[in-house]
């Protein structure tokens, strides 16, 4: 198998990926709190992800990705009052919503996408259990996390317990033993949804519900990959491994991955400061494409900043591209041949390049030269036509591992029909009917 080198926040430098199992790969992302339409900056781990799952597949890795849904939060229990629904009628709404987005970008479907409110027995056991254990307790209408039970707490943001300050994203409270200390179960009497369980009546904190749905989906209490936004690592990603460690004495995955941020004129998109620009309108006016190559174009871990005319540059880059390879699927068509066969040593510097972190800019250096290539076979009369059906083959293989989607529709009976009339009457001199049909199959991407 290749050799594969991922950044890992943990140990903060990249290193060799070596799986846990050979030839296998389990990967766990963080998903939405479906409570409203999602903003295009949270499509960047997921895009970032579905092309860590097509590169592993592609250079032989059985993958199984993971994402979850987050329906259980008190920010459904406050939208659903007010659009006087149930949570569950919220959720699964913009679940739908999220979902036609994926659709749209060319996710590919995951090993599962799991919700929180299908894991809550799980999730109150674990509970109970860290309560025996003496690593979460009481305090007032909640059950804490007793964050000083875990010795390597902060190891994933790379901070020390004593630096951190209370407040902000941390919640305060007097029924706490230290500030620093988190919600694992809210045993509320408030007007929210609830559920009876083994630790009480209540609803489960967020940094559980991911923990136990990454042990319960793969069966397992450590994985090869798990990450998500910047803004994840700390808290929610080290409450995770906190938990984690005390628990099942693991941090839950070897690898840890983190996105960088979309900005909105260079600060960080985010609903809580006004500034989203949500992700279904950005995909009525550009193709999927164009947003997954707008962002495939930054390095991940790197911010990137949302403009529309960068946007609107990618919808013409990706139209090049679409143009490219339906007039060579065109051309071998009329030949009556398929693409077929690869240009090994570009697909090899292709792959390299995804190899070293997922390094897109020089992935993209090949596909273009690809591109390139088509366009000079395609306008030869008389091209090789058996190394255009491998630059195509190579160029739709390398397009399809980008996740970029050009389906190309076969030609139609009529269309080859206008096509032999058009070169018929070339040859026959009758331009009145070549110059008539010209334009129809120009338009067809036939000539």
């Amino acid at each position: 198998m290749r050799k594969v080198f991922l950044y890992d926040t943990y140990e903060g430098k990249k290193r060799e990926f070596v799986p846990l199992t050979p030839g296998k790969v389990d990967i766990y992302y963080c998903g939405p709190t479906v409570y409203n339409y999602v903003h295009l900056g949270n499509f960047r781990p997921t895009i970032t992800f579905d092309l860590l799952t097509r590169f592993l597949k592609a250079i032989g890795y059985e993958v199984r990705c993971v994402s979850n849904y987050t329906d259980i939060d008190d920010k459904i229990i406050k939208e659903a009052k007010k659009e006087n629904k149930t949570e569950k009628e919220l959720s699964e709404f913009y679940i739908k919503a999220y979902e036609d987005c994926l659709a749209k970008l060319n996710i590919l479907p995951l090993y599962c996408h799991p919700k929180a409110s299908e894991y809550i027995d799980r999730m109150a056991s674990f509970i109970k259990d860290l309560e025996e254990k003496g690593d979460a307790y009481q305090g007032g209408e909640d059950i804490y996390f007793r964050v000083k039970s875990d010795p390597s707490y902060g190891a994933l943001s790379k901070q020390k317990i004593e630096d951190l300050d209370a407040g902000a994203r941390i919640d305060v409270s007097s029924k706490k033993e230290s500030p620093m200390d988190f919600a694992l179960w809210k045993l509320t009497d408030d007007d929210g949804i609830k559920f009876d369980t083994v630790v009480g009546r209540g609803r489960p904190g967020w940094h559980t519900e991911c923990v136990v749905m990454v042990n319960s989906v793969f069966g397992k209490p450590l994985i090869d990959i798990h990450g998500g936004g910047f803004d994840l690592k700390f808290p929610h990603h080290e409450n995770e491994i906190a938990q984690s460690e005390a628990h099942n004495g693991t941090r839950l995955a070897n690898y840890w991955m983190h996105v960088g941020f979309l900005l909105t004129n260079g600060v960080k998109m985010s609903k809580s400061l006004g500034n989203s620009i949500l992700a279904k309108d950005v995909l009525t006016r550009h193709t999927g494409n164009a947003v997954r190559l707008f962002f495939l174009s930054t390095p991940y871990r790197a911010p990137v900043n949302y403009t529309e005319e960068a946007l609107a540059s990618f919808d013409k880059i990706d139209n090049k591209y679409r143009t490219a390879l339906t007039k060579a699927t065109r051309k071998l068509e009329l030949a009556s041949l398929k693409p077929e066969g690869t240009l090994e040593e570009d697909k090899e510097a292709f792959l390299a390049a995804l190899a070293d972190d997922l390094n897109v800019a020089n992935a993209l250096t090949v596909f273009e030269k690809e591109i390139k290539n088509l366009n000079s076979l395609v306008m030869k009369k008389d091209s090789d036509l058996s190394l255009l059906s491998k630059t195509l083959h190579t160029a739709l293989e390398l397009a399809d591992i980008l996740g970029l989607a050009y389906p190309i529709a076969p030609l139609s009976e009529e269309d080859k029909k206008i096509y032999e009339e058009y070169q018929s009457a070339r040859a026959n001199k009758d331009f009145a009917t070549s110059d008539k049909l010209r334009p129809i199959l120009m338009e067809k991407g036939l000539l």
